[in-house]
Formats: C-alpha cells, structure tokens, sequence
C-alpha cells in the first residue's frame, strides 16, 4: 500500500496538549473519511518536551493517484485538493498546524518483519526519515539500506515488527526512506535505539550495536529526523 506520512508541528502560541485535543477531537474525524483512505492511524510523542514533532499522522491508500488527489504530490508541503472531504481537511489544517514546518513524505510500505500480524495498535514505534550520505545516489543508498542493513536492524532485541518506505518520487521527496521499528515495551525502545533527546544514540550490546555501527556506512545521522511515539489505530478497512 501506499502511505502518507505528516510530521506534524504545531502552530505558534499553542501548546502540545492543546494541539493533541484539537487534533483528536476536531480533525480526526475529518481527515479519516478522506476520499480513498482505507487505514489511518496516530503516532503521539512519548515525551513531547523532547520530541521533533508534535505527532505523526499516517494515511494509507491503495491506489497512488487517490493519495495525490487527496494529499498532494512529495514535490511540496502544501496541497490543494478538489474532493469534498480531502478538502474540508486541507481548510482545518490551517487551525492547528505550522504547514511550512511540516516535513512530509509518500511511500510504498515493505514489511520487512512482522510477530504481531499488522496489530500494532498501542506498540511503540521509532520512526527513522533516512538521508542518504553526501556522494551517494538515492539507489546506491537503497541498495545498501535494504540488503546490508535490513538483515542487521530486523533482529534488534525487542522488535517485534520492522517496516521500511520506499519513496514513489524519490528526485521530490523530502527523505530518502523512512525504517520504523515496533517495540512492545518503551524501555526496549530506548535500549536499543536512544530516548527522544538526539537524533544519535548509542546501544552497547547486540543486535542494536551493530545496527548502530553500521549507519556510518550508509546515513547522514546528523540530518535524519526521528521519532518515538505510541501508536493509536484510528481506521482499517484493510
């Protein structure tokens, strides 16, 4: 499938909470009836005095042309759809979120490992939006990304399910990919992969440690934003 990840910032003089109530309760009930969305769902920040991002917001299509039809293309942060209630969407955006802060990225989803069969309501995630390195090309860094990393972090202790998204218009996109890892337990999360603080971290043992070395090959770390947040299921009818 293919799927439209926001980052989402909140606008100037609003707090983190006030953000989240308006988000829940204002515009969830919109953005989930976007024409073509057939699963949606939520990442809130499990610290958010240390979080890039007020949230994630994540929405599914099966067909790449409904999601540029209702979201735009990854050519720019902003959108101008025609359908009703994509559009009703659009107009709310503008209550709560600093739309020019807000990175993006649309992407084709690879389940790389998966022990909680796609329930992954409640798990927390750490969402990873990959830069490649300076003087490499964007398959260079697929290429070493899906066959020299993938087998290392798909065996991190404590994950249970490992995504990778691969850009559709890779020359536009913000993010040469984006890796999220499921964990059931938040201390797992932060053992393996760091807490909120940094974009860094530093795992001593396993699995982690080695993923952690081998970044260095192939990611710009410094320029990689990253999130850890628990996800809320808000729609499936896959």
């Amino acid at each position: 499938m293919y799927k439209h990840v926001a980052l989402l910032v909140r606008q100037d003089g609003m707090s983190h909470g006030e953000f989240v109530d308006y988000w829940q309760t204002e515009h969830t009930p919109i953005a989930r009836e976007i024409e073509g969305v057939v699963r949606y769902q939520q990442v809130l920040p499990t610290e958010p005095e240390h979080a890039e991002f007020d949230g994630l917001a994540e929405l599914y299509f099966e067909d790449l042309e409904d999601l540029h039809a209702a979201l735009g293309s990854p050519g720019s942060r902003d959108y101008d759809p025609t359908k009703e209630v994509a559009a009703r969407a659009r107009e709310d955006v503008d209550n709560f979120l600093a739309i020019d802060e807000r990175p993006r990225f649309i992407g084709e989803e690879i389940v790389q490992k998966d022990e909680v069969d796609g329930d992954t309501d409640g798990l927390y995630k750490h969402s990873a939006f990959l830069v490649r390195q300076e003087g490499m090309s964007h398959e260079e860094f697929v290429d070493y990304w899906q066959e020299n990393h993938t087998p290392i972090a798909r065996e991190i202790e404590g994950v249970v399910k490992y995504n990778t998204i691969l850009p559709t218009d890779p020359e536009n996109a913000e993010f040469d990919g984006v890796a999220e890892l499921y964990f059931e337990d938040l201390e797992k999360l932060y053992d393996a992969l760091g807490s909120e603080g940094s974009r860094d971290y530093d795992p001593d043992k396993g699995k982690a440690k080695e993923a952690r070395e081998d970044v260095d090959n192939f990611l710009a770390i410094d320029e990689r934003p990253r999130f850890i947040g628990r996800e809320r299921l808000v729609k499936d009818e896959t």
